[in-house]
């Protein structure tokens, strides 16, 4: 009995090894393994009816929803991601140049300082220094942003490096994900049912996730760049994406990009201007958000705005951009285990999805 609880201690030790040994080999590449897992697991559908309609070739099923997943996702972000670019660049050429002129609020203040004259000195505020302040942080921010663009650039091979990765693991775990899944259960030792609902709350939370941000994000992004370009506002594509990254923090993200706009735009005297930001961004792209977002992310993944705010912050921190799905899929399994764990010890039957489709 010894020498067995020696030996099975002995492996068990193994196993976690090798295990750390080979995450570490590849820890380089976890992220690109995690998006072709995201990818396949809401692309699933897709390629279940290619399958059907090419009489069970699931290689050539999986080679046709990887080209539809180019089209339908890779293209259009690179198309914008191009326009992004030629319009930072632009953008922070016309600040430092002086064509766009940052200290136009300013001067709004200046006019009307005989009126709140007294709060800007009880606060210590000298406009003069403002101005300077105003106009050197706009400099330095366009800077930063242009030099961040200019970074990825220059990191374009990498990233293409990753993004082919990316397509060669999605393309198994497409052709082969049943059987991977059915693998992955039958070596985790935490029981089949437990393992079930797990890995369907990662495919629930990452298929309403990636919905809801697209969605949601998308449509806000394409209103507030429509917005901005009717207003005469420069580099509206810039702006409409900067509302779509922004968009994945609930209620929040979009109106930090268009209401400053709008305090800029009253601030030059720009009254009309002004109004139609606000009305457009708190009638319409707000409603987006109140409408869509729930449907889309609170009722699919079961759980709270104010849970889904703070895992996608707390992803967004420590995981960077891609934390905006694994933020909500660590916070989904938080509950279920502890769900799963007071059902066990008060004998009550697990309940949940029902495993993955």
């Amino acid at each position: 009995m010894q020498r067995r609880t020696i030996q099975n201690v002995s492996f068990l030790l193994l196993v976690g090894l090798t295990t750390i040994a080979f995450f570490a080999l590849v820890r380089d590449f976890l992220m690109p393994v995690f998006w072709a897992a995201v990818l396949a697991t809401i692309f699933h559908p897709l390629h279940r009816r290619s399958v059907g309609l090419l009489r069970g070739r699931a290689a050539l099923a999986a080679l046709l929803t990887m080209l539809a997943i180019i089209v339908l996702v890779v293209v259009p972000l690179g198309l914008i991601a191009l326009a992004v670019t030629r319009e930072v660049i632009a953008l922070q050429e016309q600040v430092a140049s002086g064509a766009i002129d940052v200290r136009a609020p300013l001067r709004f203040l200046e006019r009307i300082r005989p009126i709140v004259g007294d709060y800007l000195d009880r606060f210590g505020l000298d406009v003069d220094r403002l101005a300077q302040q105003l106009s050197s942080a706009a400099v330095a921010a366009t800077q930063v942003v242009a030099s961040r663009v200019l970074d990825i650039g220059q990191n374009v091979l990498r990233f293409l490096a990753l993004f082919f990765v990316t397509l060669y693991v999605l393309f198994f775990a497409l052709r082969d994900g049943t059987r991977l899944v059915d693998g992955l259960i039958r070596a985790l030792p935490l029981g089949d049912v437990r393992e079930r609902r797990l890995l369907g709350e990662f495919a629930s939370v990452a298929r309403a996730t990636i919905k809801g941000t697209l969605v949601v994000g998308g449509v806000q992004g394409a209103i507030g760049g429509g917005l901005f370009w009717a207003l005469g506002i420069p580099a509206p594509v810039f702006f409409g994406a900067l509302m779509t990254v922004l968009s994945v923090l609930p209620a929040v993200g979009a109106g930090l990009v268009w209401a400053p706009a709008a305090i800029i735009l009253l601030a030059m005297g720009e009254i009309v201007k002004g109004i139609v930001m606000i009305v457009g961004g708190v009638l319409v792209i707000g409603l987006v958000d109140n409408l869509l977002r729930p449907i889309l992310v609170g009722r699919e993944t079961k759980m709270p705005d104010y849970l889904v705010l703070l895992a996608t912050l707390g992803g967004l921190a420590v995981f960077g951009v891609s934390g905006f799905v694994i933020g909500p899929v660590i916070a989904a399994f938080f509950l279920v285990v502890w769900e799963m764990f007071a059902q066990e010890q008060t004998g009550d039957r697990p309940v949940g999805r029902g495993g993955i489709s």
